[in-house]
């Protein structure tokens, strides 16, 4: 068996090193290919690392299994498609290699002198470094092209991010191979320059060395600075407590005495980091829910040094041009479970952000103030995050909604920047056609953002919320080339509302829960357009119930009601291209919408609200019926106005309320009114 995407197979991995992250990569690899039978091999020439790597793998698989992330045979399969193994000679023809042993250059150029005689000829070597540039450990390399730096993060099977940080010679092929692989097994892969330490390290490490040196200059205690610094960076845990729980004191040690040299000069190892490494203890950090007491004026002060730290760390990796902001504002975030720093600038405003930046170089003269957040202060303008990505393939653009935290759920911001590609696309010669998807495999769109919901308090301000979200759909469906939603996963509420909007969807094969309209759960009405477009595609008999209940469907379904017009056992972006193509070519043909009145049956099935909101079923029933009855642009409106009418009832506030306290699993004690 194997797992195929573009134009790589895998059947063998090999992962050289069986130590602290080594096992965890084989886990993951193991775990996200267990349906295709993919071979793991973990080689280690020392036994004890094997077996402990082994017993750790387990101990891992099992607990899955007890908390039934797997069933007892997928747990058995993952362990079984793994080999521990001292023999070298069993990663013969192994498709995709990754290093994992210890950061020591001259080790990881022995291992790739040993590994490059036997992975498959085309085979990409991979060296999971976090800190060294792959032009050094590759130098001896027959074929560099396939050579470069995949950095996972702790932990490996976990967190999503890696960093795919290609040399100078590293083939652009292999590159957007690595990631869209990344991408398809449930990664966050982003694209860095080669240099020391690449982008998130640098973040990492300086950020536990302004607080060692906050604990130095007596600002706090360890503790009191580990618990503040948690706070106000929104971490997941604090600097300290990630040093215990990663074991990181001696690597991130010689990673900033290294810095020091080749990123700058403020880099340097805190005296009490080397007194810890040199009495061998761990921190003394918060236990698990401990509150630190610290008086508020001291805190502060922690606050706004780590503020200033954090804030100008990320503008030097930025200013170095090595990654782009939108890269490095997901890799920061979610590889160090942190507030995502743009944004953040963006909220303190960005004149207050380099105030707090100078302010630490005030007190630490070397730090660096890169010269991106100075410009972009002198430019008066917030940091602009793409949420949105474009790349272009022959002839056709490819958007790509990216908010991997929230399952690419949309909010105004990915609204406007739609508008803008739109703008762009629409006086672009190049391009006769449009690909809409999302990013990853697990959502194409899981609707709209609940905290946008949140904002919502009275009926006038519900439909203007729905019309400005109609705007933008709107121009998708009036849109001179042809667009096609390629539904990579899950599409709700407003995703399938935006699908909806496209001239044709494909979905991939084989999704369970591929659509729904789920909005009568959080107590409101589709208020982007589904109460109207969703009859008209698949007949008022097959939506109604649908709109009514939030019941999902499959891409099965979806495609025996005419929702989708096929389902791609493959790539299903791939084939949403080449389906844009053909239309742009007059090959396909795309039917478009009804746009007239649809006919209302006299009978409409019975339909069974459980739980749900009578108040709110009510409007939802009325939006439908006399929008049906209209053109589909003034049903579209009557829609706005239906759903802003719903906002104002008592049953929308304790359906969002629930939704943020809860979760989707909670019903809502809705209370008719």
């Amino acid at each position: 068996m194997a797992f195929t995407i573009g134009s790589r197979t895998l059947k063998k991995i090999g992962i050289v090193g069986s130590g602290q992250i080594g096992p965890d990569i084989a886990l993951h690899m193991s775990k996200v290919l267990e349906p295709d039978g993919v071979s793991v091999i973990v080689v280690d020439i020392a036994p004890s690392a094997l077996s402990a790597g082994r017993a750790k793998l387990d101990k891992k698989v099992d607990k899955g299994i007890e908390t039934s992330a797997f069933t007892p045979e997928q747990g058995s399969t993952i362990k079984a498609n793994v080999t521990f193994t001292e023999d070298y000679e069993v990663l013969r023809d192994a498709d995709l290699v990754i290093e994992a042993a210890t950061e020591e250059l001259g080790l990881k150029q022995r291992i790739f002198a040993q590994v490059e005689n036997l992975a498959a000829s085309d085979a990409i070597l991979a060296s999971n470094s976090s800190h060294l540039e792959p032009e050094r450990i590759f130098a001896e390399v027959r074929e560099p092209s396939c050579s470069l730096v995949i950095h996972y993060f702790f932990p490996a099977e976990r967190n999503p991010v890696v960093e795919i940080v290609p040399a100078e010679a590293s083939s652009d092929d292999v590159v957007d191979w690595l990631l869209a692989f990344y991408e398809a097994i449930g990664k966050v892969p982003i694209r860095v320059r080669s240099r020391y330490g690449y982008a998130i390290d640098p973040i990492f490490e300086g950020l536990f060395q302004a607080a060692a040196l906050a604990v130095e200059e007596g600002l706090g205690t360890v503790k009191e600075v580990d618990w503040v610094a948690r706070k106000a960076l929104g971490l997941g845990v604090g600097p300290f407590t990630a040093m215990n729980l990663t074991g990181g004191n001696p690597i991130t040690a010689h990673g900033l005495d290294q810095a020091h040299e080749r990123v700058s000069s403020w880099f340097k190892t805190p005296t009490l980091m080397k007194d810890a490494i040199a009495a061998g203890e761990a921190w003394d950090v918060p236990a698990r829910g401990e509150t630190v007491e610290i008086t508020a004026d001291r805190a502060k002060v922690i606050e706004e040094r780590m503020i200033g730290a954090y804030f100008g760390l990320v503008n030097e990796v930025l200013s170095s041009g090595i990654v782009s902001l939108a890269d490095l504002e997901l890799g920061a975030a979610i590889g160090l479970v942190i507030r995502p720093p743009f944004a953040f600038m963006n909220e303190v405003g960005l004149e207050t952000a380099l105030d707090r930046v100078r302010a630490y170089q005030a007190i630490h003269e070397s730090f660096p103030v890169g010269k991106a957040l100075v410009q972009q202060v002198a430019a008066d303008e917030p940091w602009d995050i793409a949420h949105v990505l474009r790349r272009d393939d022959d002839g056709i653009a490819v958007l790509t909604i990216r908010r991997p935290q929230v399952l690419n759920a949309l909010n105004q911001d990915v609204f406007d920047q739609l508008e803008r590609h739109l703008d762009a696309i629409a006086s672009d010669g190049s391009i006769r056609g449009v690909v809409l998807t999302g990013f990853g495999r697990k959502a194409f769109v899981s609707g709209a953002d609940v905290s946008m919901l949140a904002r919502i308090e009275s009926a006038e301000a519900g439909e203007r919320q729905s019309l400005r979200s109609h705007a933008v759909l709107d121009r998708v469906e009036s849109f001179e080339k042809p667009v096609v939603c390629a539904y990579n996963g899950l599409a709700f509420g407003g995703g399938n509302e935006l699908g909806m909007a496209c001239h044709a969807r494909v979905a991939r094969k084989g999704i369970a829960p591929l659509a729904a309209q789920p909005e009568p759960n959080l107590g409101i009405i589709p208020g982007a357009g589904a109460t109207q477009r969703l009859p008209r595609w698949i007949g008022l008999d097959n939506a109604w119930p649908l709109l009514r209940t939030g019941r999902t469907i499959s891409s099965a379904e979806a495609l025996k009601l005419g929702l989708i017009r096929e389902e791609i056992d493959g790539d299903v972006v791939a084939a949403a291209v080449t389906l844009a193509r053909a239309a742009a070519d007059g090959i396909e043909t795309l039917p478009r919408i009804p746009t007239g009145p649809i006919e209302v049956p006299d009978e409409l099935p019975d339909v069974d609200i459980r739980h749900l909101s009578r108040a709110v079923d009510e409007v939802l029933q009325k939006a439908i019926l006399e929008g049906a009855r209209m053109p589909l642009p003034e049903g579209l409106r009557f829609e706005c106005k239906c759903f802003g009418e719903v906002c104002a009832l008592e049953d929308m506030r304790t359906g969002v309320d629930n939704f943020i306290k809860n979760g989707p699993r909670t019903k809502a004690k809705f209370v008719h009114r």
